[in-house]
């Protein structure tokens, strides 16, 4: 996968950084400290082997993840964020808050039902 080496502004390099459904998954995943590949996997329901080990790795990459080797004689191996995710995992706060409070109107909308129309013309009105 090719990464992109310029932007055309902030919020460009930021969606490029966690684009892809699991990285803001394993952001707040790992944002309670180190947690093992296993211990990912199993909290993050759906996420295949293969899927979650390449987005590990683009996090490592992209320096939001660390990545600890055990020297032990079962290996292991422990995921951690770096500063630079740990900044992330706040900028990313509003975003979570924003998607709790409007949670059941987007899940409302999505849905292929009778209240979607209903649901939609409640919200708050700016201009």
């Amino acid at each position: 996968m090719s990464r992109k080496r310029s932007y055309e502004c902030g919020i460009d390099a930021a969606i490029d950084v966690i684009e892809g459904k699991w990285k803001v998954l394993v952001l707040w995943a790992l944002d309670t400290g180190e947690k093992r590949f296993g211990e990912l996997r199993r909290g993050l329901v759906g996420v295949s082997e293969k899927v979650l080990a390449q987005q590990l790795r683009e996090m490592e990459a992209d320096g939001l993840v660390h990545r600890h080797d055990y020297a032990e004689v079962v290996p292991r191996v422990g995921y951690a964020l770096t500063d630079l995710g740990r900044s992330l995992n706040q900028a990313l706060a509003p975003l979570g808050e924003w998607g709790a409070r409007n949670q059941a109107l987007i899940e409302a909308l999505r849905a292929d039902s009778p209240e979607r129309v209903n649901a939609a013309d409640s919200g708050p009105r700016h201009g």
